[in-house]
């Protein structure tokens, strides 16, 4: 704290394109802005100072969704200001350093040969998914590609945000179930068979409890290489899902089809499908080719599906409402609201509405089951612990008690 007030590291540009770091006392982040902004910059981020990051080394550790995420931002507040695109791309490109940036660069110097940015972006689809590019290229269709990075700017922030919270949350979880996992192999593999030889030796019968124990203990043991091995085949199988159609279709398939799982899916899916095809219809596209774009800029192979089908209706003559009904993979919300916006001639609002709401559906939804996850895991391990308790004090007192006889 100083005289002035707080003291804020500051990320600017200048009329230049020229990217500026920089750190001053002010009494807020909005008056720190306020009198960048005097001086003809343009701020990009304004945090307290000891918490922004020095540069793209800092903090980032090659987390690439993050210097996308800084990349739009940069973008969303230059695009605006007057600045050519290429020139904003060059000034977005100073912000990140190695993947990230090189993707920029190269976006940048097709857009300089007269590509459309969409178009460039995709060749990187590792960097730009189809959600970010599908919103590009609407932004692109209606000439309004600065709103196109402001909202994403917006969605991609708050993905980060909840991803952040959701990771935080599921730590302890996560730790807890390795751990608990690993005491339970050590219990039963080890532990477990030693004890019960000293238990047969006195020549006792051992409680039923018991000899189910180790029924699991000599199972863990004969199957000890194939349990060593599901991380490597996890990972295979995670590659095949990643890197390949059938892969995919079939992991959406199941994500669909999972108790719990699928509702919260269809939400999402839904919630995506909204925001398209209200940010196409807003900048004058009309239904049909939204819904063109919109089958372009989906990652999930069942969604792309149903919105083809979803189109031919539509082509078919058939209400938008009336062909979302009774789909298998968007909830029935999205086609209630669609309705109620075709109905008074605003659907456009609606399609927004129903995203906002099934996003937040979502949101709440998956912060709940993160949250119980850990009572969960607690009951889960406790319980196990305590029938390998269990099981082996009534061997002991069985073993006790036939001593006496």
């Amino acid at each position: 704290m100083t005289a002035a007030g707080s003291a804020f590291s500051y990320t600017a540009v200048d009329r230049s394109g020229r990217r500026l770091r920089g750190e001053e006392a002010a009494a807020t982040a909005a008056a720190l802005t306020r009198t960048l902004e005097s001086r003809g910059l343009l701020v990009l981020t304004v945090d307290p100072a000891g918490t922004a990051s020095a540069g793209p080394t800092a903090g980032w550790g090659g987390n690439r969704r993050r210097e996308v995420l800084e990349v739009t931002r940069a973008l969303a507040a230059l695009i605006p200001a007057g600045l050519p695109l290429a020139r904003a791309l060059a000034a977005a490109a100073n912000l990140t350093q190695g993947e990230v940036a090189e993707a920029v660069e190269a976006v940048r110097s097709r857009v300089e040969r007269g590509d459309r940015l969409a178009a460039a972006l995709a060749d990187h689809p590792r960097l730009f998914p189809p959600l970010y590019l599908g919103l590009v290229r609407a932004g692109e269709r209606s000439g309004d590609l600065a709103g196109a990075f402001a909202r994403l700017a917006v969605q991609l922030e708050r993905d980060e945000e909840l991803r952040g919270r959701l990771l935080s949350a599921s730590i302890y979880p996560m730790l807890l179930a390795g751990a608990g996992g690993i005491a339970l192999l050590v219990l039963l593999g080890f532990v477990i068979p030693r004890f019960v030889e000293l238990l047969e030796g006195t020549g006792a019968a051992l409680p039923t409890t018991t000899r189910v124990l180790l029924g699991a203990s000599s199972m863990v043991r004969s199957f000890w290489p194939a349990l060593a091995a599901l991380p490597a085949i996890a990972a295979l199988i995670l590659g095949w899902v990643r890197t390949t159609e059938e892969g995919r279709r079939a992991a959406c398939g199941l994500a669909l089809g999972l108790p719990g799982v699928g509702g919260l899916r269809r939400q999402a899916l839904g919630a995506r499908v909204g925001r398209l095809l209200a940010t196409l219809l807003g900048g004058g596209v009309p239904l049909l080719a939204a819904l063109d774009d919109t089958v372009e800029s989906l990652g999930d192979p069942l969604a792309r599906d149903e919105v083809l089908r979803i189109r031919d209706r539509v082509r078919a003559g058939a209400p938008l409402h009336l062909a979302l009904a009774g789909g298998p993979v968007f909830p029935p919300l999205l086609g209630q609201l669609v309705s109620v916006g075709e109905e008074s001639g605003r659907l456009q609002e609606f399609l927004l509405k129903a995203a906002e709401v099934l996003e937040g559906r979502t949101q709440r939804a998956v912060e709940r089951l993160v949250a119980l996850a850990e009572p969960v895991m607690i009951l889960f391990f406790g319980g196990a612990v305590g029938l390998v308790a269990l099981s082996l004090l009534q061997a002991i007192y069985s073993v006790n008690a036939g001593s006496f006889r």
